[in-house]
């Protein structure tokens, strides 16, 4: 590949187009352009028309009667469109999170001497590895069993066959690439791609912060995203409990909702039973501005992600937004949030137990303007390391260098 000649991705991605997924349609549609790496991208039925100019090209398949048709329509479309990629017009064939159709997209690029990339956004096999001993345990069908044996075949066929097979590997994070390293792929062949932001749209002055009729004159920490339960939001609300032995009129503001309709009335549930009924508002679903403007209202941002197989390997997107805004911060201790606040020094660490998050939320209200100063130093810290201006240019050199090494 010449030096300045543009490089053409060919990515297949599981997500519906088009995609709101911040490192897909932020990273490849807006900034890797601005690196002479262009995409054509396929994914699955989605509402709405495609972006202009977002893509080199969009593919995706038209709604089908079920989900069975869709997944087979889906199927049949990246083959297709894996198996016409010229070699001459695609310099290389990227699939993410899919294990089948990257196996064969894999087989397939190797015929053509184009060369294969994975991108791994999450442990995919080890979830549902995961939820399905979980069921079984719980007396669940034989339903849950078949889950578990796909999910045994495709991380077996992931680890040992298609990462082992790709030219190059993307994972979320540090702590993925660590894990990868564990399981036998080769270091070299490893590049940490981790979620980002797009400070060209995220800036605070732009944001009026804006509180609830009535919250005014009390203390408002405020968590912004999805309440699903897999996110085990429970341990905000005991922190709040346990903080609110020493300010008692602190209030905790939930910004979201869950896709599962049973998960919202089951959270405000457990702040009832905790005694919260009154310190505790979920907004539901907002615009964005709307959803940014609350988030800037309050005194402090909140940031718990879950230990263990699901989300150690993750890398989280809420800190770094909080961060953007220049707030004052509280994230537990998962890899990614812990390496942040460590290398930032703008927000505060907490071990992920409801004491040690309250002892922190407790640090901030004691003095906010100091909080506020501290937190200051948040936005240079994301725009230098952890935005997607700065993540493209990095990411744009390993394309480059992985297609000079197998071209």
């Amino acid at each position: 590949m010449k030096p300045h000649s543009v490089f053409r991705l060919l990515q297949l991605v599981p997500e519906p187009l088009p995609t709101f997924r911040a490192d897909v349609a932020t990273l490849f549609g807006k900034y890797l352009p601005r690196h002479g790496v262009v995409c054509d991208i396929v994914g699955k039925a989605g509402e709405g028309a495609l972006p202009d100019g977002a893509y080199a090209s969009q593919a995706r398949p038209a709604v089908q009667s079920s989900r069975m048709r869709q997944e087979w329509a889906f199927f049949k479309l990246c083959l297709r469109r894996v198996g016409t990629a010229r070699k001459d017009q695609c310099h290389l064939i990227q699939v993410r999170d899919m294990v089948s159709i990257g196996l064969l997209s894999m087989l397939l690029a190797r015929c053509k001497g184009i060369p294969f990339a994975y991108w791994v956004s999450f442990l995919m096999s080890e979830g549902r590895i995961a939820r399905a001993r979980a069921e079984i345990a719980a007396g669940g069908g034989r339903r849950y069993h078949v889950v578990l044996l796909k999910g045994l075949i495709e991380r077996f066929l992931l680890y040992k066959v298609v990462l082992k097979g790709a030219n190059h590997v993307f994972v979320q994070s540090e702590a993925m690439k660590a894990l990868m390293v564990e399981g036998g792929i080769p270091a070299e062949k490893l590049t940490a791609v981790p979620m980002g932001v797009d400070m060209e749209i995220l800036h605070a002055d732009a944001i009026a912060p804006r509180r609830l009729a009535g919250w005014e004159d009390v203390p408002v920490l405020a968590y912004l995203g999805t309440l699903d339960r897999s996110r085990e939001l429970g341990m905000l609300l005991e922190a709040l409990q346990v903080l609110r032995r020493n300010h008692p009129s602190a209030r905790l503001l939930l910004i979201g909702a869950s896709p599962t309709a049973a998960d919202v009335p089951a959270l405000l549930a457990h702040a009832c039973r905790l005694g919260l009924a009154d310190a505790v508002h979920v907004t539901g679903w907002l615009p964005s501005l709307q959803a940014l403007s609350l988030l800037r209202g309050a005194d402090v941002a909140l940031s718990y992600v879950p230990r263990g197989v699901l989300f150690d390997y993750s890398s989280p997107t809420k800190l770094l937004e909080y961060l953007a805004l220049g707030m004052p911060s509280v994230g537990n201790d998962s890899p990614d949030q812990e390496n942040v606040l460590c290398t930032s020094a703008a927000g505060w660490l907490s071990l992920s137990n409801a004491d040690a998050m309250a002892a922190q939320m407790g640090a901030i209200l004691a003095d906010l303007p100091a909080a506020r100063l501290r937190a200051a130093s948040g936005p240079a810290y994301i725009d230098a390391t952890r935005s997607y201006r700065v993540l493209a240019q990095h990411l744009s050199f390993t394309y480059k260098e992985t297609i000079a090494k197998n071209s």
